[in-house]
């Protein structure tokens, strides 16, 4: 199974970039994980919020491979434990597809794209950074796996 971020924004920081990196080289080969950075559109131009996250909608949609199951994530997404995300990744390997998780850009995602997915869920009620998001999400779905595989590395 992979999973697969697509994550809108391409430049992060060197200390997201390194944590995402340490995070990702964890992941067993079963269980595969991948980042796909989509570029942010422009905020200027006179665009309207709607026209940016049209364009941006288009270019998550490119990079969804056919027959994912889809995650958004979005800040009013249901609320997951660390327990209930370990539940969750379980299901998705249990139905042996491919699962993308999607990050996006400064103005969130598109409304048709939250609700064409299949799943939406939220990793805070707190407003967070992109790069964090990033380094939150490939964290939980380490802590996730480890919950499943009985690994130490969570504790309760």
């Amino acid at each position: 199974m992979k999973l697969l971020v697509i994550a809108v924004g391409q430049r992060m920081p060197d200390w997201a970039q390194t944590a995402w990196a340490d995070y990702a080289k964890r992941f067993p080969p079963e269980l595969r994980l991948e980042l796909k950075a989509i570029k942010t559109e422009p905020r200027s131009g006179g665009k309207t919020t709607e026209q940016i996250m049209a364009a941006e909608r288009q270019r998550i949609e490119a990079a969804l491979p056919s027959g994912t199951h889809v995650v958004a994530l979005d800040e009013r997404g249901s609320a997951l434990t660390t327990a209930a995300l370990a539940a969750k990744l379980s299901q998705w390997q249990g139905q042996g597809g491919d699962v993308a998780l999607l990050i996006g850009g400064p103005d969130g995602l598109h409304p048709a794209l939250r609700q064409a997915a299949h799943e939406r869920i939220r990793l805070s009620d707190l407003t967070l950074p992109h790069a964090m998001v990033r380094v939150l999400l490939v964290e939980q779905l380490y802590r996730a796996w480890s919950i499943n595989a009985g690994h130490p590395y969570h504790r309760d």
